[in-house]
């Protein structure tokens, strides 16, 4: 077998695998740096607390019907 040529695969394999891991560590770095941006612009934006929002049009057993699917749903 052609020595230069196991030589040449293992120098593409190396170079598309640390191109790869490249690649994945700076969409780690800049989707870390998106988030700390996003929280630092709204400080209120937070994703505890934000439940379903019910209409005030909806009559009281329906709101209470929906209500108890929520939980229901909630359960499993």
């Amino acid at each position: 077998m052609d020595s230069k040529l196991l030589v040449d695969a293992i120098n593409l394999t190396l170079f598309g695998m640390g191109f790869v891991f490249v690649f994945l560590a700076l969409m780690v770095v800049v989707t870390t740096l998106m988030s700390a941006s996003v929280l630092r612009l709204q400080p209120n934006a937070s994703l505890e607390g934000s439940g379903p929002v019910i209409d005030d049009g909806i009559d009281e057993e329906a709101e209470f019907i929906i209500r108890e699917a929520i939980k229901m749903h909630r359960r499993n």
